[in-house]
């Protein structure tokens, strides 16, 4: 049996891709901060699909956190097959007026985890000949985002990287893919701190379910790059290349901006 190590795996899509994978026969390792909300999900799928499920309770944007889940999967002994870099959040508002911390620990989350994680594990998968990789991005990739700056650019970052490493890989029977959603029933709004009028208005194209059941599929066909949602997400991922940035960027800080209130 293949196991899987999926990050932020407590909640939403990452919650989604274990449940998924589990009923595929998959073994399981669950990296999340919440230890209440691990236990109960490894509980679950465990009894429901009979697979070995284990838990790292970290928090990410700990110094060194990458570093003691490595060490962990190696102490249990155990070869993942499969990385999902799923954990990652926003934060809404006017960047010189957030909190600067936040700021960082957004980054050191969706940037410097990511990196580390995917350079640890992606050395195994090159000695062995095998292996994937899936990085969770987000339709905000496709275009810089005003009042979601550093959130915008992370997932951009998550983009460029995963796909230069396709290029890297493939020919080492090595498959990478980031999968860019558009707006997903989860909490994200409530996590990043919407206006309440924002979000409300924003249409939730997708649910965490079809974001893996589409990613999965894409990195069987060897994809480098997943958009999931409907018409409008995949029309937006290409609108940068047809509308002047300035006009773009004026559009959607014009949009963003009118709901704050």
């Amino acid at each position: 049996m293949s196991t899987a190590l999926i990050t932020g795996a407590s909640d939403g899509i990452g919650k989604a891709f274990a449940e998924e994978l589990a009923a595929q026969n998959t073994n399981l390792v669950l990296v999340a901060r919440s230890e209440a909300k691990l236990n109960q999900l490894a509980k679950q799928l465990q009894e429901k699909y009979k697979v070995q499920v284990d838990t790292i309770v970290k928090d990410l944007t700990e110094t060194d956190a990458t570093h003691d889940v490595f060490d962990a999967v190696k102490s249990k002994g155990l070869t993942i097959d499969l990385l999902i870099n799923n954990a990652g959040f926003a934060d809404y508002g006017d960047f010189a007026e957030t909190d600067q911390e936040r700021q960082l620990k957004m980054v050191q989350l969706n940037i410097l985890a990511l990196v580390a994680l995917t350079h640890k594990f992606l050395q195994g998968m090159r000695q062995r000949g095998s292996g994937s990789i899936i990085n969770v991005s987000s339709l905000t990739a496709f275009q810089p985002m005003p009042y979601l700056s550093v959130y915008a650019a992370s997932k951009a970052f998550i983009v460029s990287f995963s796909q230069a490493l396709w290029a890297e890989n493939r020919h080492y029977g090595i498959r990478v893919l980031v999968t860019c959603p558009g707006p997903v029933e989860t909490n994200f709004f409530t996590e990043a701190k919407f206006p309440p009028a924002l979000a409300a208005k924003t249409n939730k194209i997708s649910t965490s379910e079809e974001v893996v059941r589409e990613s999965l599929k894409a990195l069987e066909r060897g994809d480098s790059t997943v958009v999931v949602g409907g018409f409008s997400t995949h029309f937006i991922s290409k609108l940068s290349r047809f509308v002047p940035r300035q006009t773009l960027l004026s559009l959607l800080a014009k949009q963003f901006k009118a709901k704050t209130v």
